[in-house]
Parts: structure tokens; sequence; C-alpha cells
């Protein structure tokens, strides 16, 4: 009897430690900012109550970042993606103390996410920032940025929207650059790599490593038409 085949997860779900505030976030506001994860294409202007231009972040971390752009651009609506608890509980938190109304959650793993869940042409740009880099050679194919995951990617993006991956591992950022030069639907903006956009924030971690002389790399690159 052959056994399911599994796939190959980017992450692996630990047990972090989640505080009693995440917790209390989490537990009361997912219903509210959460979407629960299906087998149905979901209509994201009935989800966030608008039409608007609509963003997807992959593995938001502990949220900061995520909370810093949506509130710096409420014309915008984001679509946060993550399958870590105490991440999770956190945005949530910063979701509330900044009264921010224009991100919506689904605690799941982004490809099934994208698979299942998001029509083609869905988004004006997606956000990948510092995407686990699963250093060790042998660890190489946990990397979220693969040749089928740029193709699901770009198939969920209008054409002219930006697809955008910012690592601090050089030798992930050249196999991030490579695959996505590689993806006919996508073209890069800068030729290479690119300066960071105003956009994305400077975080404390990334800068406490700028300052320790460490490099960030940052990837932009856009839909086209065809």
């Amino acid at each position: 009897m052959s056994t399911p085949h599994r796939p190959i997860r980017s992450y692996v779900l630990r047990q972090g430690r989640v505080t009693r505030a995440q917790e209390r976030a989490h537990d009361a506001l997912l219903p509210r900012f959460g979407i629960p994860f299906s087998h149905r294409i979901i209509d994201l202007d009935t989800a966030f109550g608008r039409g608007a231009p609509k963003f997807l972040e992959i593995g938001f971390g502990m949220g900061e970042t995520t909370a810093q752009i949506a509130a710096r651009r409420p014309e915008n609506d984001y679509l946060a993606v993550e399958v870590h608890t105490p991440g999770v509980g956190s945005l949530l938190k910063q979701i509330d103390e900044r009264g921010l109304t224009n991100v919506r959650i689904i605690q799941h793993d982004a490809v099934e996410v994208l698979t299942h869940m998001i029509a083609p042409g869905a988004f004006d740009g997606v956000h990948i920032f510092f995407p686990d880099p699963w250093p060790k050679k042998r660890h190489h194919k946990r990397r979220l940025i693969q040749t089928p995951f740029v193709a699901l990617l770009a198939a969920r993006m209008k054409p002219g929207a930006y697809l955008h991956v910012a690592t601090d591992w050089q030798d992930y950022a050249e196999h991030i650059l490579a695959t996505l030069s590689a993806e006919p639907r996508l073209r890069n903006t800068a030729g290479g790599y690119t300066s960071r956009p105003d956009y994305r924030p400077l975080t404390k971690f990334e800068s406490r490593g700028l300052k320790l002389g460490h490099t960030v790399w940052d990837i932009v690159f856009q839909r086209t038409s065809s």
C-alpha cells in the first residue's frame, strides 16, 4: 500500500511561545479580521467590504511591517497570510491598536491559499519580505521561492502588478533573482537588484544588521500583460 505524497513545506510549525496578549487578540479578533481557509474562491472586495487595490503579504512574521504599510496606505487593502499563531496574534493586536480596517488574515499555508482561494489576476502587488532562507544546502528545497510557486504567483497578479521580495542572504537573493527572471510573465523593474522602495519600512532587525555591515537585497518584478 503506497503512502500519500507529502508536499515540501517552506516552514516548520513550531510551538513558539504565545503571549497572553497575542492569545487574547487571536481569540477575540480573528473571527472579525480573519478569513477561514477553504477550497472556494473568495471575493476579496466582499471580504474587505469595498473595492480597492489588493495586495498580498506572505509570511508577515510578527506583523510590524504589514501593520505599518497598511497604516501608511489606507487606500489599499492587504491580505496577510501566515501560519504561526504568535505572529497572527501580534498582527491582530496591532490592527486593533492602530484601528486598521484594511487588513485581513488567513492563517494557513500560502501555496494552498493561492491555489484554492484566490482568483487569477486578483492582486495589484505581492510582498514577500525576508522569507526563511533555509541556509543549509540540503534544505534549499524548502525555500518558498521556487519555479512552480512563482508561476502560481504570476497567475494571481494583475497585468502591471509587482512582486517584491527582500532577503538578507546573498545566495538566496541570487536564487530569487534567477527564479523570477525565468518566469516569462514577469520582468525585472531594475535589471538586477533595486534599492529599498519607500513603502517597505526599515525593521529594527534590519536596521541593526545594516549598522553591522550586513546587506539586504530587494528584488522587484512586474507582471507583464501577456
